[in-house]
């Protein structure tokens, strides 16, 4: 069943979006897998989210975590235990437009309202197989656009929980995170989002000129 955004009251996307206003933290397993054209082979590798209103995440790759990336309100740090070392990344305005336009696009599978995801992104298709509904979005940013034009959100209409996000760059290259074991405005300690930094860590700041 494929159908127009907005169309109707009870659209896919109208359901998805009201069980969005009970969402306050989510937490679940998560596996990523990324495709690129020089690879024979998608690379996968398992993890952890965590997120909580209204913008805030907390993502671990690998067992023990290989990375770690945290967003809060005005930066996002990588984590990279194994290297010691850590990038910092601002989210405010010293923080050059096109990053802040990607950044966007990683929080597009938790947003707060109809129009707020239909301010950042067009909605190319919604189509509907066995309860489960994906959503083609592409970035209204030409910034954006040029990173990453193109993104994929899967969510199941009767638990209305997310099932995955894809991500499409310009290179040609896949990401696309699939959860599984979710939970529903957990505890979350707030050292997750504030994480420790080892004093013989290497911290750096890419963006900086």
């Amino acid at each position: 069943m494929a159908c127009l955004a907005g169309a109707a009251e009870n659209s896919p996307l109208t359901i998805w979006m009201d069980a969005q206003t009970n969402i306050h933290t989510w937490s679940a397993d998560c596996t990523q897998t990324r495709s690129f054209k020089t690879l024979t082979q998608p690379l996968t590798e398992s993890g952890k989210v965590w997120f909580e209103q209204p913008n805030r995440f907390r993502w671990e790759l690998g067992n023990p975590p290989k990375t770690i990336a945290v967003r809060d309100k005005s930066e996002m740090l990588l984590l990279y235990p194994r290297l010691k070392r850590v990038e910092r990344y601002p989210l405010d305005s010293s923080a050059p437009g096109p990053w802040r336009d990607v950044l966007a696009l990683l929080e597009a599978g938790f947003p707060k309202s109809q129009a707020e995801l239909e301010s950042k992104f067009r909605i190319i298709s919604q189509a509907v197989t066995n309860n489960i509904c994906d959503l083609v979005l592409q970035p209204k940013s030409a910034a954006a656009r040029k990173m990453m034009p193109q993104l994929e959100i899967s969510f199941d209409l009767k638990q209305t929980s997310l099932r995955s996000v894809s991500f499409k760059f310009a290179d040609g290259s896949f990401l696309r995170n699939d959860f599984s074991n979710p939970v529903l405005n957990p505890k979350i300690d707030e050292s997750l989002f504030r994480p420790a930094i080892p004093s013989d860590y290497k911290v750096v700041n890419p963006l900086s000129k």
